[in-house]
């Protein structure tokens, strides 16, 4: 698999997402979990509205999918930006993912599995996601923190949280990656 070159999302969302990373790291070093939320936002009214994202059943997050959608269409949004705590693999298991799903069911059952700070923001021109792995912040216990974020581009993406903005005369249609 190619991975997608780093690239940071233009400045305009970044204005707005710094200051939501930052909270997100700020519950992290405090010793809280993440309630996994997802902000949407309109850039020319600069509204931004956060909407909680349900764990759980496929049908808590369907439900949480479709409020974002939602959501989404009454503000005419232009970005959603999701943040949640995730597991991902170590970088060098990610070339044996199959044999581990196979084997585990699960990333999160693996014994493979680190914890990381999701975060993916999509835009009309395509999807920017990074994975910071949570560590332990010093010889705390309870206190976490994230890294330095570096940001993929993706054009193909998919799920159940992804494709949640409003359609837009003149959009381009973002190929669904399955």
């Amino acid at each position: 698999m190619i991975e997608p070159p780093i690239s940071t999302p233009p400045q305009a969302y970044m204005d707005i997402i710094d200051m939501l990373i930052s909270k997100a790291r700020g519950f992290l070093e405090a010793g809280e979990n993440l309630q996994a939320m997802a902000f949407v936002g309109n850039l020319t009214t600069k509204e931004v509205i956060p909407v909680m994202i349900q764990p759980g059943s496929g049908e808590d997050k369907d439900q949480s999918a479709q409020t974002i959608q939602s959501t989404a269409s009454a503000l005419d949004a232009d970005f959603v930006f999701s943040i949640m705590e995730a597991w991902s693999l170590r970088p060098n298991k990610i070339p044996q993912m199959d044999a581990i799903l196979d084997k585990y069911g699960s990333i999160g059952a693996s014994p493979y599995a680190i914890d990381v700070c999701s975060l993916a923001l999509e835009t009309r021109r395509g999807v920017w996601v990074a994975q910071p792995q949570i560590k332990p912040k010093g010889i705390s216990k309870k206190k976490r923190t994230i890294g330095t974020i570096e940001f993929r581009y993706f054009t193909e993406v998919g799920g159940r949280f992804m494709h949640l903005l409003p359609k837009k005369e003149g959009d381009e249609p973002l190929t669904i990656l399955h």
